[in-house]
């Protein structure tokens, strides 16, 4: 696999895809949805799903002495790679907010969703929804990923509006907790996002390996 991986980082994978892991950093604007840095790493993720299909990458893929749930599992590394890169990216951000800004005016004062660990949880949250409907949706043809990227989007952005409205709701202001504030539930919900985005993945990974079988390229 790790011969797999090297070709899809190598061969397959736009630049943008490593230029988007940078977006992480908006965990660090105040005053501003931080969630959408997630966006941008599955966008740039995107740009190579596209710049595979447009070089028949897959067709090339299947014809190496390899099993083509190999070649599934290739792009699922590949993917889980870049979004850990920008989860470690938003996770670092965070820890400059909780700690090294801590008493920072613009950051006490926001009305939007903090950086913590329930945004990091949603953050993985959204990771595992794009492995399952976008990843998993692309392996369903092996060739169309329009419809399903369009789905992920309008599923993003709810979850990223329900997320910034949560601690609005009474009772879970503790949700928007800052800095180290609530910190036992921060790392529950953090620890519940890293649960589900391994879940979803996993099982976006088993349906795609059998699709991709039934595929005739």
């Amino acid at each position: 696999m790790r011969d797999i991986l090297s070709k899809e980082m190598r061969l397959s994978a736009s630049v943008l895809s490593y230029c988007f892991i940078a977006f992480g950093t908006m965990f660090l604007l105040p005053g501003y949805p931080v969630l959408c840095g997630t966006f941008f790493v599955t966008l740039g993720i995107f740009q190579s799903f596209q710049n595979a299909r447009e070089a028949n990458d897959l067709v090339f893929s299947a014809l190496l002495p390899i099993a083509k749930a190999d070649v599934v599992k290739g792009k699922y590394l590949f993917t889980c790679a870049i979004e850990l890169c920008g989860f470690c990216v938003m996770v670092a951000a965070t820890l400059v907010r909780m700690f090294a800004l801590g008493d920072a005016e613009v950051y006490r004062v926001n009305v939007l969703m903090n950086a913590n660990g329930f945004a990091l949880g949603v953050a993985l949250v959204i990771f595992g929804l794009f492995n399952l409907v976008f990843v998993g949706g692309f392996f369903k043809t092996a060739y169309q990923f329009g419809k399903p990227f369009v789905c992920f989007i309008v599923i993003c952005f709810l979850v990223i509006f329900a997320a910034e409205a949560a601690h609005h709701i009474p009772g879970l202001a503790a949700l928007n907790a800052y800095g180290t504030e609530h910190l036992g539930l921060q790392l529950s919900l953090l620890t519940a996002g890293a649960l589900s985005y391994a879940a979803l993945t996993w099982i976006s990974l088993q349906r795609a390996c059998r699709q991709f079988e039934r595929i005739d390229l």
